[in-house]
């Protein structure tokens, strides 16, 4: 089981629900990825109109949890109120923080993403940060009151799968008893696998399963490949050696002269 904020998650993906084809897609990727939690965004909610209602509660009939997100903000006095925006529209205290500070890359401004989230925390939001693998901006959000990060693998969109292996590896030690959620990057089954070897806690995916040309058994393969990644993180892999190593023992064996 997954906790976050004192609730506890029996799935390790979050699906966000942006660039579905149409509702009903959505719809049935949601359910064949077996998520309990989805990302949506206000701007989505509110620019819509009657058609952002109809989304909402399409969103409600499938019985997830909802964390809004601050997506396209870039400063913190817009990400702020937006998030309290989202408070009011959703009815939660969660909040998936993002404040971009690169047009191209997408990469978080990561100065005013903990400011951000030191005013939110203060604010009774459960603040689920859109970061890097930095650790010295990981202990500022922790510090700051966040009790999840969510680090990025590669930037949004980019299905490039994990750049920094090693950063990965770094962060997962360095914050043990921290839920660590891969956000942003993943592009394929296997990269969320290998991310759930490192140790991470779950994979937030978008483009990865709204993009495919058939999302529900994209967002399927997913959820297959994220619990596979989790198990045998679990069981404790064997570490890649130097040399061969005979899986059959050679002492007793026949000699033929």
């Amino acid at each position: 089981m997954l906790h976050v904020y004192d609730t506890e998650i029996s799935s390790r993906l979050l699906l966000g629900t942006a660039g579905y084809p149409a509702p009903a897609v959505l719809s049935d990727a949601v359910r064949a990825s077996q998520t309990q939690i989805v990302t949506v965004s206000l701007r989505r909610e509110t620019a819509g109109g009657r058609a952002g209602g109809a989304f909402f509660e399409l969103i409600r009939e499938l019985g997830t949890k909802i964390l809004p997100n601050t997506a396209g903000c870039h400063t913190t006095k817009e990400a702020v109120l937006t998030a309290k925006m989202a408070r009011e529209v959703f009815g939660t205290n969660w909040i998936k923080l993002e404040v971009i500070g690169n047009h191209d890359t997408l990469q978080p401004d990561v100065f005013a993403l903990v400011e951000a989230a030191r005013v939110l925390s203060n604010e009774g939001f459960e603040v689920f940060p859109y970061t890097t693998d930095d650790l010295v901006v990981a202990e500022r959000l922790l510090e700051a009151g966040c009790r999840v990060l969510m680090p990025w693998c590669a930037p949004i969109g980019s299905a490039m799968g994990p750049q920094n292996l090693s950063a990965l590896r770094s962060m997962r030690a360095h914050f043990p008893d921290v839920p660590l959620i891969v956000d942003a990057g993943i592009g394929r089954p296997s990269h969320a696998a290998t991310v759930m070897e490192l140790g991470f806690d779950a994979v937030l995916l978008n483009t990865a399963v709204a993009g495919a040309g058939n999302p529900a058994m994209m967002a399927s393969g997913f959820a297959k490949a994220i619990e596979a990644g989790r198990q045998a993180f679990e069981a404790g892999m064997l570490e890649p050696r130097d040399m061969a190593v005979p899986s059959t023992p050679v002492i007793g064996k026949a000699v033929f002269s």
